[in-house]
C-alpha cells in the first residue's frame, strides 16, 4: 500500500457542462469536465485557476470520511491527507487530456443477505455529497501527462486474464468487406453522435428522410450496445469510453417525477445533446446533455435495464481492449456499485428476482411482463457476474462481493430450477396438485394446469426446451421471449444442457422463430381478447407486430454470440444470410411484421442504428469468434458450491445444486 496525500487524474476529452437539475447531486467526487485549458509541464505540477470569465455554474461539493481518493482493483492507490475531509473542491472541474477527478464509496451489506442495505446515513456507508449554491466559479485543473508515460503506465495495469493472443489475432484478421457490409460501417459512422468535438454515442435512428424523429434521435444505453461492440471490434474503443464516462455523469442527476425521485443508481434511458445558449452570453452558445430517466417516456417507466447493459458494456470495453484502468477509477466503481445497491436492496420480495413493471426494458409498452421477466432477470445476472470481476478487493466491497455471490448463486438456482419448460417439465405441470400448504409442496408457486396454453401442447419439441417469459404466483408466462433466453446462454444462467437444448428448439421451430427475418421478439403473439386485456388494446402492438410477436433483426448479434458459445455456428450463418437478403434493400427497418416476417412493420424506423450495428456485429462475431469468446461466460463451478438457501438445515429435501457439474456438455 503506497500512503501519499494526493489527487490523480485520469484520461478524458474536453467537454462542456450537462443539462440537469442540481438539488441532491449523491456520492460522486467526479463530475463532467468543462473546457480545460492545457499548459505544458511535467506530472507533479498541478495548478489551479479560478476562471471567470467563462461565465459557467459550478457546483461546489464537500467530501467527507473518505479512507482513499483514488480507487483501485489492481492495488495501487493514494490515501487523503489530515485535512482532505474539510476541503472544498468545484465538482465540475476543467480537465486535462489526461485527467478526472475521484471519489469514493464503500457499500454496507449484512452478512448473511443477497441484498444490499444502501442508507446514506449508515455509519458504513461512505459517501461524497454536493454542498452549496450555483453562483460559484468553476475550478480549472491544469497539467499535462507524457503520453509515453501515460502509454506505459496502462500497459502495466493490464489484468493478467487479458488474453493478448485473442487480441492481437484479432488484429490480423482482415477480410474483404462485401458491399452491404461497407454500407453498414458507412451507416453506422454517419450516426456518431458528438459531444464538443467528441464522439459520446449514436442516435437510436438516422433516416434523413423522416421529419418527426420522436426520441430516435437520442442516443439509448441498450441501442448502442451493439454499435458499441462493433466499434471495439474494430479496435476503436474512444467513443466507448466516452460513453461510459458521460452516462456515469448522467447518473447522478437529480430525477422527478410528480414530486418522486427514483434511487441513486438509476442510469437514463437515453440522452439527447442540446445547444443553448451560454449564460450571460448572448449569441453565445453550448453544447448540453439532456437525460431522460423515464420522465418523458411512454407510461413514464423507469429504465431497468440500462444499469445493467451500462455494466455489460464496461466488461466488454475492458475486455476487448485490454484496458482495465477505466473500470478501475473510483467514479466509475462508485457508479457501479450504486447501481448494485439499488438492484440489491431490500425489499417485501421472496424471490431472489428483480421485481419490475411493465415495460421497464426493451420491451417498452404494455406486453404483459411485469413481475419476474426473464429479461431482466438475465440481464440482472450477467451484470451481477461483469461487476463480480470488475469489483476491487477491499476492505469496503467484501460485503458488496459477497451479497453478489449470494445473489447469483440464489439466482441461478432459482431459474434453473423453476423458469425451465421442456416435454417432460410441461407433462409435470400438466399433473399438478394445487392448494399445497407445505414445506415440500411440489407447486411451490400454485400454478393451475389450465394455464398451460393449447398451442404449447402441440408446439414443444421432444429434444429441446426455454425458459418462461415470467414467473410469479398463481402466474406463468409460457411465451418464449428471445431475448431473455439467448442471455440465458451468453450467461450461464442456464445449465449447458439447458442452453443446448434452447438452440435446438430454435432450429426445430425455425420458421416460427426466424422466418424470413430473424429474430422474433417473442412468439406466439397475442391475439383478439388477450390482446385487448394484455395490452390494452394498443394500436402498436397488434398480433404479430412491433414487441407482439414482431422480427426485430438486431437480435441477430444476441443470437450469433449464443451460436458461438454453443459450437453452432451454423445456426448463426444461417440467421445472418437470411438477414442479408433483404436488410440492405429494405433499408435496414427496426422490425419486421406478420408471423413469419414478411413485411417491414407498419411504424417500423428505417436506417435503424441498432439494426445496422447488430448486423455489422454478427458479422465480424462470425469472422473472428476468438473475439466474440471474450464476450460470454461459462460455467462458474465457485457457484455451484454456494448454497445460501440453507435447505439442508431444516430438514427440507436437500437442493440439487451440484447436479449442474454432471450436465457439462463435453
Amino acid at each position: 500500500m503506497i500512503r501519499n496525500n494526493c489527487f490523480v487524474f485520469g484520461k478524458m476529452k474536453n467537454c462542456f457542462r450537462v443539462l440537469s437539475t442540481y438539488r441532491n447531486l449523491p456520492n460522486f467526487a467526479s463530475l463532467s469536465p468543462i473546457c480545460p485549458q492545457m499548459n505544458a509541464g511535467n506530472l507533479p505540477n498541478v495548478r489551479l485557476n479560478l476562471d471567470k470569465s467563462r461565465g459557467i455554474h459550478s457546483y461546489p461539493f464537500q467530501i467527507l470520511g473518505f479512507p482513499c481518493v483514488i480507487h483501485h482493483t489492481r492495488k495501487n492507490y493514494c490515501l487523503k491527507g489530515p485535512n482532505f475531509g474539510q476541503s472544498r473542491v468545484c465538482s465540475r472541474v476543467g480537465l486535462g487530456k489526461n485527467d478526472h477527478v475521484v471519489g469514493c464509496v464503500a457499500s454496507d451489506v449484512r452478512n448473511c443477505s443477497t441484498t444490499v442495505d444502501s442508507r446514506i446515513n449508515d455509519k458504513n456507508f461512505e459517501k461524497v455529497y454536493i454542498k452549496g449554491g450555483v453562483n460559484v466559479n468553476p475550478l480549472v485543473i491544469e497539467r499535462t501527462v507524457n503520453e509515453e508515460e501515460h502509454v506505459s503506465s496502462v500497459a502495466k495495469t493490464i489484468d493478467e486474464k487479458v488474453d493478448d493472443s485473442v487480441i492481437a489475432e484479432s488484429s490480423s484478421v482482415k477480410k474483404k468487406e462485401s458491399e452491404i457490409e461497407k454500407e453498414a460501417w458507412r451507416l453506422l459512422r454517419n450516426a456518431v453522435v458528438t459531444y464538443c468535438n467528441s464522439p459520446v454515442g449514436t442516435l437510436a435512428a438516422n433516416d434523413p428522410n423522416d421529419k418527426l424523429p420522436l426520441n430516435y434521435d437520442q442516443v439509448f444505453i441498450r441501442d448502442f450496445v451493439p454499435s458499441a461492440l462493433a466499434f471495439l471490434m474494430k479496435g476503436e474503443g474512444e467513443i466507448i469510453k466516452n460513453f461510459l464516462l458521460h452516462t456515469l455523469q448522467l447518473q447522478s442527476w437529480e430525477k422527478t417525477v410528480d414530486c418522486y425521485s427514483p434511487g441513486q443508481g438509476l442510469m437514463p434511458a437515453s440522452f439527447k445533446v442540446r445547444t443553448v445558449p451560454l449564460d450571460g452570453n448572448s449569441g453565445t452558445f453550448e453544447e448540453v446533455l439532456d437525460p431522460d430517466f423515464g420522465e418523458s417516456a411512454i407510461g413514464r417507466v423507469a429504465p431497468v435495464d440500462s444499469g445493467l447493459w451500462w455494466i455489460i458494456l464496461l466488461r466488454a470495453y475492458g475486455k476487448l481492449t485490454g484496458d482495465y484502468t477505466l473500470q478501475e477509477r473510483i467514479d466509475v466503481q462508485t457508479g457501479m456499485r450504486l447501481i448494485l445497491n439499488l438492484c440489491l436492496s431490500d425489499g417485501f420480495d421472496m424471490f431472489p428476482t428483480l421485481l419490475v413493471t411493465d415495460g421497464s426494458c426493451m420491451i417498452d409498452r404494455r406486453m404483459g411482463i411485469h413481475g419476474h421477466p426473464l429479461e431482466i432477470q438475465a440481464l440482472f445476472y450477467s451484470a451481477l457476474r461483469c461487476s463480480r470481476e470488475m469489483l476491487a478487493e477491499e476492505e469496503g466491497s467484501k460485503n458488496l462481493i459477497r451479497a453478489i455471490n449470494n445473489r447469483l448463486s440464489a439466482l441461478s438456482f432459482h431459474i434453473r430450477e423453476y423458469y425451465w419448460v421442456d416435454m417432460g417439465k410441461i407433462n409435470e405441470i400438466y399433473r399438478y396438485k394445487t392448494e399445497e400448504y407445505s414445506m415440500d409442496a411440489t407447486n411451490k408457486f400454485n400454478i393451475y394446469p389450465e394455464q398451460i396454453p393449447h398451442w404449447l401442447m402441440d408446439w414443444i419439441p421432444s429434444e429441446g426446451g426455454y425458459m418462461l417469459g415470467n414467473l410469479q404466483p398463481a402466474h406463468m408466462d409460457f411465451r418464449f421471449f428471445t431475448l431473455g433466453n439467448l442471455w440465458s446462454i451468453i450467461s450461464s444462467v442456464g445449465t449447458p444442457k439447458q442452453n443446448q437444448a434452447i438452440l435446438n428448439l430454435i432450429e426445430a421451430k425455425w420458421d416460427d422463430l426466424i422466418g424470413q427475418m430473424p429474430l422474433k421478439i417473442c412468439y406466439p403473439a397475442v391475439e383478439d381478447e388477450e390482446w385487448r386485456i394484455i395490452t390494452g388494446s394498443d394500436p402498436k402492438n397488434t398480433p404479430w407486430s412491433y414487441h407482439n410477436g414482431g422480427s426485430w433483426p438486431t437480435l441477430l448479434w444476441q443470437f450469433t454470440l449464443a451460436c458461438i458459445k454453443m459450437g453452432r455456428t451454423d445456426l448463426a450463418e444461417k440467421a445472418v444470410q437470411a438477414a442479408e437478403k433483404r436488410l440492405q434493400l429494405d433499408r435496414w427497418p427496426e422490425y419486421y411484421d406478420t408471423r413469419y416476417g414478411k413485411f417491414i412493420g407498419k411504424q417500423a424506423r428505417l436506417y435503424q442504428t441498432w439494426t445496422i450495428a447488430g448486423f455489422a456485429t454478427s458479422k465480424m462475431f462470425l469472422e473472428n469468434p476468438a473475439m466474440a469468446s471474450l464476450l460470454y461466460w461459462d460455467e462458474d463451478y465457485e457457484l455451484l458450491e454456494i448454497c445460501v438457501c440453507a435447505l439442508n438445515k431444516t430438514g427440507r429435501k436437500k437442493c440439487s445444486r451440484g447436479a449442474a457439474k454432471s450436465q457439462i456438455l463435453v
